[in-house]
């Protein structure tokens, strides 16, 4: 019988060695236009739903507001968005997306591209890759 506790056995591990690199693939895709990863998943929310509460970005990107406050206001001073306290109850804050911050779109549209070809992978095998994480996932909150 194999061992089951050998490292290259581990799925955990497995996994964790590529989170490692898929975050270092899209830390140097990302430079290209000055985001980081944090920073990309929030433009992508925001891209696909503007004006969203700060509470609603943080749920759809699971952060709390202690690590999803920096970083929209690091998002702020780079002119992508506007933060703003709501009319009708000032504990709201809305987050709108600046005519700078839709452009910045175009010059993302390729990213996952790129993606897939710093990972050698086609898009086709990303997607299923894809598939089957979100599968894992879904299952574990059932």
């Amino acid at each position: 019988m194999e061992d089951l506790l050998k490292l290259d056995k581990q799925l955990c591990f497995s996994v964790y060695v590529l989170h490692r690199e898929i975050m270092q693939c899209y830390r140097s895709i990302l430079k290209d236009i000055g985001l980081t990863y944090p920073q990309y998943i929030a433009m992508m929310t925001l891209w696909e739903k503007d004006d969203l509460t700060v509470n609603q970005v943080g749920e759809i990107l699971q952060l709390d507001n202690g690590t999803l406050t920096p970083l929209l206001k690091r998002l702020e001073s780079k002119d992508y968005l506007t933060r703003k306290r709501s009319k009708e109850d000032e504990r709201v804050v809305k987050i709108h997306l600046t005519e700078k911050g839709r452009k910045l779109k175009e010059k993302a549209i390729c990213i996952p591209f790129e993606l897939a070809k710093a990972m050698n992978l086609s898009v086709e095998e990303m997607t299923q890759l894809k598939a089957l994480s979100d599968k894992v996932v879904k299952q574990i909150y059932e």
